[in-house]
């Protein structure tokens, strides 16, 4: 009887292991289409009077942290990049769903709504003080052509410039590899998308990174909504944080356009300035002119970093120094 019920006992163990396994993680926009937290979750627009103060431009994005749960944070002058300001007031807000709708409450904002692609907020008396609609912004690189002469790396039709390279039924480029051969670059303009993962937390939500050698990796990681650290998306890992969260939500194609500055020497060789390099992400600068204290302009290596995560990338190219 004993052995029996020791059996019952592990059987029982192994199953809840199963399903206590890690979160699923989607790489298809197309599998999450019906997903009423992923219709509610994204980045909303508007103007109305900020507590306290005149009448603004109000953003606001709302993060789906699984199983109905949202959080939001309310930007006063506009969304992160387009009016609002590393510094510039922001509020909090909490959110659950019901149904196609989820309602929000907050310290400073005390209650709101997000229904049918609207995010209304309301004072202590129901009555309406903002009301913002969905917006989607995309990057203004999006889909950009290699200039001529150009190094094309990947543009979807093979792997072959990667080692480990794994090309996806989307015709995408999976992180987990690196470039079969290194280039001196002026110029790199790369595209990711990050996984779907609400219920994931922190480091384990969407996370890669872009290599290039002499420089500290770039973070690419689901931080949509947050303060954006240097451990965050567009952050020089663990050197620097972005000037401006520009994260947009998992999902959605982004753009990194890295540009180095021209190399210069004496008469004998030897460099006089070091290189520095400036980033875009999705269009906006959040590192200028950044000295990295890395190597000359030798040829740089390129990897995807696959920490965990299945974050895809597209239309990878390069221009070298003339």
């Amino acid at each position: 009887m004993s052995r029996l019920l020791l059996t019952a006992l592990l059987l029982l163990s192994f199953c809840s292991n199963v399903h206590a396994g890690p979160d699923p993680e989607i790489i298809n926009p197309a599998e999450v289409a019906a997903d009423p937290d992923f219709a509610i979750q994204g980045e909303y627009v508007g103007n109305g009077p900020w507590p306290g103060g005149e009448k603004t431009k109000i953003g606001a994005q709302v993060i789906a942290q699984g199983e109905g749960k949202f959080r939001a944070v309310v930007f006063k002058g506009g969304l992160p990049g387009d009016g609002w300001r590393r510094g510039d007031a922001q509020l909090a807000m909490e959110g659950r769903r019901e149904d196609d709708a989820a309602k929000l409450t907050g310290k400073e904002l005390p209650g709101g709504k997000i229904a049918g692609g609207k995010m209304t907020i309301t004072d202590v008396d129901g009555k309406t003080r903002f009301e913002l609609k969905r917006t989607e912004r995309k990057s203004p690189t999006l889909e950009a052509k290699p200039p001529k002469g150009a190094v094309v790396l990947f543009d979807g039709s093979t792997a072959d410039s990667f080692r480990d390279g794994k090309i996806t039924d989307m015709k995408t480029l999976e992180a987990g590899c690196s470039a079969n051969s290194e280039h001196e670059m002026a110029r790199l303009h790369i595209e990711f998308r990050l996984s779907w993962k609400p219920t994931a937390r922190g480091q384990g939500r969407s996370n890669s990174g872009v290599y290039i050698g002499g420089i500290p990796e770039i973070q690419v990681l689901d931080s949509f909504g947050l303060d954006g650290r240097s451990n965050e998306c567009g952050g020089l890992y663990g050197r620097r944080e972005p000037d401006v969260n520009m994260c947009l939500p998992p999902l959605v194609w982004q753009t990194f356009d890295v540009e180095f500055s021209a190399e210069r020497r004496d008469d004998e060789g030897r460099p006089t300035e070091p290189i520095r390099v400036t980033v875009r992400h999705n269009g906006v600068v959040i590192h200028e002119d950044y000295d990295t204290r890395g190597k000359e302009s030798t040829p740089r290596s390129l990897h995807l970093q696959r920490h965990g995560n299945r974050v895809q990338y597209r239309n990878i190219w390069l221009v070298e120094p003339k």
